[in-house]
């Protein structure tokens, strides 16, 4: 009769499972964030730096609230928007870049500068709005 001999390998205490557990989705979760398009990966970085970024986008949305009514007077608002925004103090670079190009659109806007003026407005908007969403619409 032949023995079979069988080798025991100790099973996984539940703790250590646990962690490594922990550990693969913390990882697998980092891996997903960093393949991301820049806007979510900026996004998340944004939640990463929370309140900084927040009081950011909380002044940005303060100063375009303030002044003319944006339907009712367009190049009055617009240029109500210029210096506010330039005065701002933005702890993010990449939020900073895009609130002075926003202040410049509006800049454009209120020199009559048309559809291309218009559609710079639009796209400073939309980066803006995608750090900060709602804060420039």
């Amino acid at each position: 009769m032949s023995r079979i001999l069988h080798h025991h390998t100790p099973p996984v205490r539940p703790a250590a499972g646990r962690a490594l557990a922990a550990a693969s989705v913390a990882f697998i979760a980092v891996a997903i964030a960093a393949c991301g398009s820049s806007s979510s990966s900026h996004a998340a970085t944004s939640a990463i730096l929370g309140t900084t970024v927040q009081q950011d986008c909380t002044a940005i949305g303060d100063v375009l609230a303030d002044g003319p009514d944006p339907d009712a007077d367009p190049v009055g608002y617009a240029q109500a928007q210029v210096l506010p925004l330039r005065q701002l103090k933005v702890g993010d670079a990449t939020l900073q870049r895009d609130v002075l190009t926003l202040a410049a659109a509006y800049q454009a806007v209120g020199r009559g500068g048309g559809a291309g003026a218009a559609a710079a407005l639009t796209k400073a908007e939309k980066a803006v709005n995608s750090i900060c969403p709602q804060a420039a619409s």
